[in-house]
């Protein structure tokens, strides 16, 4: 069995792409990571790839490219119905069992986990193909609490561990107390909107502050 993360977030663009680099820096130097992004959407003019690559500062091994590659910045059921493919996740679990094995895995999914993959499959039946736990990045600020625990009410409504939360944004304390409270969850790290986003930055803060107390490293083992 493969061992990893499944980082989903509570909306697009919330910061998953940038957690998932920040693994990398976090937890590198105890375990062999491998990076992979199975559908990707607006391909045209994002590639999270590429993104957790350089933020990361990712060798050629730390990533698997493969998977599903589309344009148009949309949910993955409608870019794959212009493109006039479908998305099955049984196709994309034979790559998965394709892909090494002598790894821990970051997967990245495309916006939150019920996000359509085509007309009866979700990304949370991906990740539970995968099965592989969830890492929740939500943002800090005003909505969050509700997003949140939606998206925890889904996942374990469909028996999908939870490894944790990483929030985004400004520091929130009262938020923060809410989504462990009533989401019955730790919160693992607090990231700030890096001005400018850059690698070393990025670094600094994942080894100072993301996972201080190495939850994350029951999922590697």
């Amino acid at each position: 069995m493969r061992r990893g993360v499944f980082v989903t977030g509570t909306d697009t663009n919330v910061g998953k792409t940038v957690v998932a680099a920040a693994l990398f820096h976090r937890y590198r130097r105890e375990v062999s990571l491998c990076y992979w992004k199975p559908v990707q959407t607006g391909i045209e003019r994002d590639d999270d790839t590429a993104t957790v690559r350089a933020l990361g500062m990712c060798a050629e091994r730390e990533v698997f490219d493969q998977g599903v590659r589309l344009p148009r910045p949309v949910s993955p059921h409608l870019a794959a119905r212009w493109a006039g493919v479908r998305i099955a996740v049984s196709s994309l679990r034979e790559l998965w069992d394709r892909a090494p094995a002598d790894v821990r895995w970051i997967v990245e999914g495309a916006g939150g986990v019920l996000v359509p993959l085509n007309e009866t499959e979700r990304i949370v039946d991906l990740v539970r193909a995968l099965a592989l736990p969830v890492l929740i990045v939500a943002r800090s600020t005003l909505g969050t609490i509700n997003h949140t625990l939606l998206t925890l009410e889904a996942v374990r409504h469909r028996s999908v561990p939870v490894v944790g939360v990483v929030m985004v944004g400004p520091p929130d304390r009262e938020n923060r107390r809410a989504i462990e409270a009533y989401g019955d969850v730790a919160v693992l790290g607090e990231m700030p909107t890096f001005n400018p986003l850059t690698a070393e930055a990025l670094r600094a803060w994942a080894e100072a502050e993301l996972d201080p107390d190495g939850r994350l490293g029951e999922w590697w083992r």
